[in-house]
């Protein structure tokens, strides 16, 4: 997530409405295969692979709203952590925000109700639209209607939940859910009735479910994780994310295991240094052995649901003096620096993470190209590792033994 207010016209040209009746019928077949490859799973360690959507790029060209979007850039984070709220599938946006988004099968309900979800381990919640949403980010999207599931259990209690580029607002509810072939029980589930902003309206997923631990889940509940660890429903109380970059495709999250041929090398295990989202150590950020950021050591979170790399505001400036970012068009650079630029090294645990150039600068349009690095204001050294970081790396989320274990992803897996 994370993350224009613009709803389906019916008095458009017949051009637009043809163009959307292809985009309804792609999305249909996207969620058909979806569930085709989620029923075609062993038990056990579970994985889901994720598909490959119409770009963000390509949605906002149809809306007349490509020019415009850079202003509305800023990435779904900062707010999500003073909210205090908020076997196999994961969702990702890959490359950057306006190339590809990546999102994966769920259900919910009985008889089951299909849904597309962002899975993020930077929150602890499951939330989807209700029926009884009339936002325009609901009407562009599936939404869940609790009078049709005989497993439904509603309790009036409301939710909310804040991100940093939206919110949603809704209803806490109880139901089944189904994760490939995974069936949970009497899940709490977000049914989201205000989505304001325009953020959601034009991104693939209907919601998302978080992955973080129960002591940031709003209303005191149980996120879907630790109730498969509680049931037996995994062979080990771990999962791990693979992010294809550019335009391979292979991304999946696997519940219950890892999958060894995805990446190189070892795993570096890094413990965590608390338990409320995916949060470790950072020893510093350097740039051709020279330290750049982070002097003195500082915290980073390993947030599958934020698309670029979040720091402090003097650590990013930094960052951005040093390969040539604007610091005053949001980080706006020439999209040649791409072959010239060096890495940048995250050093963990004492070991280098570097971050390539083709990744951390994003072509946005033709001829606009922006910094992967953006600044929160926080006031806790805090980074937030997002996609940018993790397409690099093969990422394993351990609950048992409390630690994340980093290796470079291959090419293709």
């Amino acid at each position: 997530m994370g993350m224009s207010t613009q709803g389906i016209s019916v008095c458009c040209p017949s051009g637009k409405d043809l163009t959307v009746k292809w985009l309804d019928l792609a999305k249909l077949a996207m969620r058909l295969v979806l569930l085709l490859a989620a029923l075609l799973l062993a038990h056990g360690a579970v994985r889901i692979p994720l598909r490959r959507t119409k770009s963000l790029r390509h949605r906002l060209e149809e809306q007349g709203l490509l020019e415009a979007f850079p202003n509305m850039l800023p990435s779904r984070v900062g707010s999500k952590f003073f909210s205090g709220l908020t076997s196999g599938v994961t969702t990702e946006p890959l490359e950057n925000i306006m190339d590809a988004e990546y999102v994966g099968a769920i259900s919910i309900g009985t008889p089951p109700q299909q849904f597309l979800v962002l899975f993020d381990t930077g929150s602890s919640d499951l939330w989807v639209p209700s029926v009884d949403c009339s936002s325009p980010a609901c009407v562009r999207h599936e939404r869940f209607d609790h009078r049709l599931s005989a497993t439904h259990r509603a309790t009036g209690q409301p939710i909310s939940i804040q991100y940093g580029t939206g919110s949603v607002a809704g209803v806490l509810a109880y139901d089944t859910v189904r994760v490939g072939n995974i069936q949970v029980s009497n899940q709490a589930i977000g049914l989201s009735k205000k989505e304001p902003g325009s953020f959601l309206t034009h991104h693939t997923f209907d919601g998302i479910l978080g992955l973080a631990f129960p002591s940031i889940a709003s209303s005191g509940t149980v996120p879907i994780f630790d109730n498969m660890m509680s049931q037996g429903l995994v062979d080990k109380d771990l999962f791990s994310i693979y992010l294809s970059s550019e335009s391979r495709t292979g991304s999946f999250v696997m519940l219950g295991g890892m999958d060894s041929s995805c990446f190189s090398g070892r795993l570096r295990w890094i413990p965590l240094s608390a338990e409320t989202y995916w949060q470790i150590a950072v020893d510093r950020i350097i740039m051709r052995g020279r330290v750049v950021a982070c002097p003195r050591g500082c915290q980073a979170v390993i947030d599958s649901g934020t698309m670029l790399l979040a720091g402090p505001l003097r650590d990013v400036a930094a960052i951005q003096r040093h390969i040539g970012a604007s610091e005053y068009t949001s980080g706006q650079i020439s999209c040649r620096a791409k072959k010239s630029l060096p890495d940048v090294v995250f050093v963990i645990g004492g070991t280098k993470f570097p971050v390539p150039a083709k990744t951390y600068i994003q072509q946005i349009y033709l001829g606009y190209c922006k910094s992967g690095f953006e600044s929160i204001a926080i006031p806790a050294e805090l980074w937030i590792l997002g996609e940018v970081f993790l397409r690099q790396y093969y990422s394993v989320f351990d609950r048992a033994h409390r630690r994340v274990g980093l290796a470079p992803a291959v090419q293709q897996c």
